[in-house]
């Protein structure tokens, strides 16, 4: 079963989706403190497996409605991946992928797993 790992960091706090198999397959921006932290956990947990994806990869792609996730190549020209809560404020963001297929198996993995994943604060 897949779990959010809620962690203190440098400068507050932040979680991680890990999946059944050990991997961390989204994290989240830094927050000021746990309880707001927890806010985004479950604004992750709510909105992932109802986004849709919008493929800014693709040319003339169709811009999707939050929440969602947003597909794009960054600059080093790595896949990656975002997901926006309805305020379109990003919640979870994705690692770099070499290829496209990989990163949409990412949000796959997310949209499967976030909803009924276990909470576990460290």
């Amino acid at each position: 079963m897949a779990k959010i790992v809620l962690s203190e960091a440098k400068n507050g706090y932040k979680f991680n989706l890990v999946a059944s198999n050990g991997e961390v397959i989204a994290n989240s921006q830094i927050y000021k403190t746990a309880a707001t932290a927890k806010k985004g956990i479950a604004s992750v947990m709510a909105n992932a497996s109802v986004a849709n994806i919008e493929n800014q990869t693709e040319k003339d792609f169709k811009t999707e409605a939050n929440p969602k996730f947003e597909v794009y190549k960054d600059k080093k020209g790595e896949f990656r991946f975002r997901l926006k809560a309805k305020n379109g404020q990003i919640i979870a963001t994705g690692e770099g992928y070499s290829k496209l297929d990989s990163c949409l198996k990412g949000v796959a993995s997310v949209k499967k797993n976030a909803k009924d994943a276990k909470i576990e604060i460290k």
